[in-house]
């Protein structure tokens, strides 16, 4: 009894994989066409590249830390300031 409760069980499992690796699944839903999303990524990227590069100031001693860390801070707030006013 327990071979053919085995075998059963066995095909049941091998019946349930297949039918669970062939079923078919839904087709994706297509994006509109008035929303293309890689033609506004193109825009952001041009636009971004059209806008002048920032001028990084030079430290006065690249020797001396706490100037460095200074102007490292004070280029860091500028950014920030910058990010905050485009928002």
């Amino acid at each position: 009894m327990r071979r053919l409760f085995t075998w059963v069980a066995g095909a049941a499992g091998g019946l349930a994989a297949y039918r669970a690796a062939t079923r078919r699944r839904p087709a994706p839903e297509a994006v509109p066409a008035e929303v293309d999303p890689v033609q506004e990524l193109r825009a952001k990227l041009a636009e971004a590249r059209s806008e002048p590069e920032p001028v990084v100031a030079e430290p006065a001693d690249p020797d001396e830390p706490d100037a460095r860390r200074r102007d490292v801070h004070e280029q860091a707030r500028s950014a920030l300031d910058e990010m905050r006013d485009q928002a």
